[in-house]
């Protein structure tokens, strides 16, 4: 006979160390966000990893609107512009879908400041823009 109270008590100790781990992990990147604001004086800049993820997860929240891509970024003086890509309108075939290109800023923290509509397409056509 084996002792299931004693096992799922030892899953519960795995479970509270992996916790408790991810919680060290968490407070030392905090940390060093905390190091480098310090030695600056200044807010950290984001990384550019860090800038599309905030500029693509802001967004989408937004306008309720599911995300593609991020088809371009840029670091400006006061954060971030992104051109990011936002399904608006599903249909069969896929081809036809209604996409739109959205320009999105961000400041240095990675909070958007303000985001506007500068196209809508259908996903099957060529792009009648410059390529850029």
């Amino acid at each position: 006979m084996t002792n299931s109270s004693g096992a799922a008590r030892n899953k519960g100790e795995a479970k509270a160390d992996g916790d408790a781990k991810a919680k060290r992990d968490a407070k030392a990147d905090g940390d060093a966000k905390a190091g480098d604001e310090a030695k600056s004086g200044k807010p950290r800049k984001l990384r550019p990893a860090e800038a599309v993820r905030a500029g693509r997860e802001q967004l989408a929240e937004l306008i309720g609107q599911p995300v593609e891509s991020v088809s371009s970024f840029a670091a400006t003086e006061d954060g971030w512009l992104l051109e990011v890509e936002v399904l608006e309108l599903s249909r069969v075939p896929d081809t036809m879908s209604l996409l739109a290109s959205y320009e999105v800023t961000l400041d240095d923290e990675g909070m958007l400041t303000g985001y506007r509509r500068v196209r809508r397409y259908e996903r099957g056509r060529s792009d009648a823009r410059g390529s850029g």
